[in-house]
């Protein structure tokens, strides 16, 4: 086995991870959906590092480290909340940080991809926006009548994430 391949199998599991919280939230399980964002969060928080132990970073990997942190830290709490806070309720309003939230995430992932890396972070990572949501979430998962404040955690991170905050890697 290449070398190359230990680190993409961290972040398929990362992305398998992000699958199966999409699967538990449509299934109304938001306790399991939630555990399994942070589970893509703990795994996310190595592939790279392992990565860069084994000298096989790759443009693949980052890529695809993308394209599953989009998935688990994105989508998956974006969907969670929706469902999870009956945030169909607020009707065209409850849409807006559920589209927001994945679109500033994206917009995050592809400016870190499209420039070069010098151990600080412009924004603050999907990885660390989506778990805060999903904490948020599992905290108040109890208290339907503090959905805002889901609604606005969830608009303060997108707003971070894209934001020109700088952030040292640690």
């Amino acid at each position: 086995m290449k070398r190359g391949f230990i680190p993409n199998i961290l972040t398929f599991l990362n992305l398998s991870l992000g699958i199966l919280s999409l699967i538990a939230t449509v299934q109304g399980d938001y306790l399991n959906s939630g555990l399994f964002i942070l589970g893509a969060g703990l795994v996310d928080r190595y592939d790279g590092r392992i990565a860069r132990l084994l000298h096989a970073e790759s443009p693949l990997g980052k890529e695809l480290d993308s394209l599953s942190d989009l998935v688990s830290f994105g989508v998956a709490p974006s969907l969670q909340a929706y469902f999870m806070f009956s945030l169909a309720d607020y009707s065209f309003l409850g849409l807006i940080p559920i589209i927001i939230f994945p679109v500033a995430g994206s917009y995050r992932l592809a400016r870190y991809n499209s420039s070069s890396f010098n151990g600080v972070f412009m924004g603050v990572p999907i990885t660390i926006a989506g778990c805060v949501v999903t904490l948020f979430m599992l905290l108040l998962r109890n208290s339907l009548d503090l959905r805002f404040l889901v609604i606005i955690i969830m608009i303060a991170m997108a707003y971070l994430m894209v934001s020109t905050i700088k952030l040292q890697k640690r």
